[in-house]
């Protein structure tokens, strides 16, 4: 009996299992799910993510922002190692890096993707020279192959040797966008305009053909040369060309969302910053700084914004929240804030304001260098110079989107300025310092210059406790540290790199920014 009934059990099982195997494949693959992703979102996805500011230390560094505070705060305020910021290496490895990668991979023999190809590449290289600046070695050749290799303890590369083969991509990225191929739509910056592009590809060529002004003039004259030759398209020639991000209500800025939030009461404006401002009249000054009555309201009840220049004061560095009390002129509390200047956040930290990566006036101000350098033969310092001061000041219709424009007589004036107007004897001095408000909330750039030409000349901060690499240095930081998970997930690599570089420390220089 009990062989009866189990034979005919096992057939029956037998039979199912075979059913389920033929069909298998077919049950188990959900029919809605998508199998790759299309590498145009990708690529906008990668623009997007690629806007990041290591914000508690570079906005710091050169004193444009402070926060006395410690904690979540502390950064560059205080020339302190915060393990938590390392906000650059986690955000631009894991997703813009690790799309480009997959972009360039599945689209490079695609003749029909040449333009998406190409732009990817292009900032493919932006990225990971930003990395590069911030740290020094990081992993290159290996990197972002997770998928595509199961590489997922990436090798480090040599930082000089990166840096030559992204000024590789840059040209050949660039050179080969073609017009009247395929036109990228969803890109970000210039809706897939090529010509935008060229231009866009050799600014950044520019800008890191300009990093080597410190080490290698001659190397530097070429790179420039390459960058604005006009055969290869040239560099930003006006404020259309800038590279940036329009943000809405519903896709809000990142400062203005942190400004306007948690931070509101815990950011003030740095006193070298400020008074550079207030001391040349400078009419950007007004979209800048304010006093709340109540710094740590909402800006809905925070109460009558003071825009007078005259009645801004700057923090001063080297403090924290309690010391900070008996600094001189200390301007008192309000609201549980301290009654420092801050970013105005009805404009340049609005919800909507733009976020700007690479801009015309930072490229005219390069040239401005590149021509007091001899790089380049065409056009005068001079010009460049006041053509990159005006550009900053008209980078939008009325600057950040604030309702009082920068008229063509305030920008007259501010060129006249004793300090402003140029000197050929402080050419250098003039131009970076001008680079340094440029660059004000591009603060990764603005760090990076900062060290490759020692302008503006900022005196240290002396912050009791500050790190000792940064107290055996000048007094500034130079690099950022590696996060403590690449020590305990890709421990042999990054010893490695340290090793290599002589140390993992905030005083450790970067290649281009040898003594």
């Amino acid at each position: 009996m009990k062989i009866i009934y189990v034979l005919p059990a096992l057939f029956a099982l037998l039979i199912s299992v075979s059913s389920c195997d033929k069909d298998f494949e077919q049950i188990n693959t959900n029919p809605i799910l998508p199998v790759d992703l299309d590498p145009v979102y990708q690529f906008s996805n990668a623009q997007l993510r690629s806007l990041y500011e290591n914000w508690p230390y570079e906005g710091e560094i050169v004193q444009q922002i402070n926060t006395p505070y410690a904690g979540a705060l502390e950064g560059g305020n205080r020339n302190t190692v915060a393990l938590h910021t390392s906000t650059g290496f986690d955000r631009l490895f894991t997703d813009p890096i690790r799309n480009l990668t997959d972009i360039i991979s599945k689209i490079k023999d695609n003749p029909e993707k040449v333009n998406l190809y190409n732009m990817a590449r292009i900032w493919r290289a932006y990225c990971f020279q930003i990395l590069v600046d911030t740290y020094g070695d990081v992993p290159y050749t290996e990197a972002g192959k997770g998928f595509l290799e199961s590489i997922f303890l990436p090798k480090y590369d040599d930082q000089e040797v990166i840096y030559s083969d992204i000024l590789k991509e840059y040209e050949e990225a660039t050179d080969a966008l073609t017009q009247g191929k395929d036109i990228v739509k969803g890109d970000l910056f210039y809706s897939g305009d090529i010509a935008k592009w060229k231009r866009l590809g050799n600014s950044l060529l520019l800008r890191a053909g300009m990093r080597y002004s410190k080490i290698d003039g001659a190397k530097a004259k070429l790179i420039v040369a390459k960058a604005v030759d006009p055969a290869r398209g040239g560099v930003m020639a006006s404020n259309a060309d800038n590279a940036f991000f329009q943000f809405n209500s519903t896709y809000t800025n990142l400062w203005g969302s942190m400004l306007n939030s948690t931070e509101r009461a815990n950011m003030y404006l740095g006193k070298p910053f400020l008074d550079f401002l207030k001391d040349n009249n400078d009419p950007r000054i007004l979209y800048i700084a304010v006093l709340y009555k109540i710094p740590s309201n909402t800006l809905a009840t925070a109460g009558a914004a003071n825009t007078n220049p005259a009645d801004q004061i700057g923090m001063p560095y080297g403090y924290n929240e309690s010391t900070i009390l008996t600094s001189p002129d200390f301007p008192g509390m309000a609201g549980g804030a301290f009654k420092y200047s801050q970013i105005n956040r009805a404009t340049v930290a609005s919800l909507n304001a733009r976020a700007y990566l690479v801009s015309y006036s930072q490229t005219q101000l390069l040239l401005a260098e590149a021509r007091e350098r001899d790089y380049i033969t065409t056009g005068t310092t001079k010009d460049y110079y006041e053509s990159g001061i005006r550009g900053h000041m008209t980078q939008t219709d009325n600057l950040y989107g604030a309702s009082l424009n920068i008229t063509p007589a305030q920008q007259d004036a501010y060129l006249l300025e004793p300090e402003v107007a140029f000197d050929p004897a402080r050419a250098l001095e003039q131009i970076n310092e001008q680079y340094w408000v440029s660059s004000f909330l591009i603060w990764g750039e603005a760090w990076a210059n900062f060290r490759r030409s020692g302008y503006p000349q900022l005196s240290p901060i002396n912050y009791p406790g500050e790190d000792p690499s940064v107290t055996a240095g000048d007094g500034f930081i130079h690099r950022l540290i590696y996060p403590l998970k690449e020590y305990s997930i890709n421990t042999t690599n990054v010893k490695e790199a340290v090793t290599r570089m002589g140390g993992d420390n905030l005083g450790v220089r970067i290649f281009w920014d040898k003594l």
